[in-house]
């Protein structure tokens, strides 16, 4: 699995830290981060037999911050239409 770039997005984390992989992300003012990664073919086979995902995350022993995990994008990011006002959904 990898994270890959995508409609939306307006940073990249760890993108000058070569011990990382860079992160494409939306962030907001809020603090809200969304991220997108794409499976490999081996992720995927491995997804449909097993149906589970796990999900490893470096507090570096703060609070663990809540998550939220889907497959649709319309779930995680919804873009206002600057020309009037209106909201549409990422796709």
């Amino acid at each position: 699995m990898k994270p890959v770039k995508f409609y939306g997005q307006n940073c990249t984390f760890a993108e000058d830290q070569p011990q990382y992989t860079p992160l494409p992300a939306f962030k907001d003012e809020e603090g809200n981060v969304v991220t997108c990664w794409e499976l490999s073919n081996e992720d995927f086979e491995k997804l449909v037999e097993t149906r589970r995902i796990y999900l490893s995350v470096k507090t570096f022993n703060n609070p663990l911050q809540p998550l939220f995990m889907s497959a649709d994008v319309n779930e995680v990011l919804i873009f206002e239409n600057e020309d009037n006002g209106t909201t549409e959904q990422g796709t």
